[in-house]
């Protein structure tokens, strides 16, 4: 597998702080699972004439998912886990692997778990779970 899951986390009516200290939570709570590493993406390049320099982008991380086939189902089950405790929250999590892009939301649990399966058959079939 050894593949990189890109992820974008925004909840309606929040500030960078916000998204930043949320952002926060769940990279601590990803990292408890068997994943190489989860890092804040990088911004892309500062607009012309401003001096941003190794600035992150705000909501986004970077999961280096490793060989296990079951790495991502993980993954995705616990940002699942992770919306439904959102406090009422209209939270969105956009995750993007290999171009293909799974979008989580305010769906209702069966709905949710049909497009993860697919997202997730789509990325692990033929790969053997270490």
């Amino acid at each position: 597998m050894d593949d990189e899951l890109r992820l974008h986390l925004s909840e309606e009516g929040a500030d960078a702080a916000r998204l930043a200290a949320l952002t926060g939570y769940l990279r601590s709570e990803l990292l408890r699972l068997d994943v190489e590493d989860v890092r804040s993406l990088p911004a892309g390049e500062p607009p012309p004439g401003t001096r941003a320099f190794g600035a992150d982008t705000v909501g986004a991380l970077m999961i280096a998912l490793g060989q296990s086939a079951e790495c991502l189902r993980s993954v995705v089950s616990a940002i699942r886990d992770w919306l439904g405790r959102g406090e009422g929250k209209d939270r969105t999590i956009r995750l993007e692997l290999d171009g293909d892009v799974l979008e989580l939301s305010q769906a209702n649990a069966a709905d949710q778990e049909q497009l993860i399966e697919l997202f997730v058959r789509r990325h692990t079939t033929g790969s053997a779970a270490s």
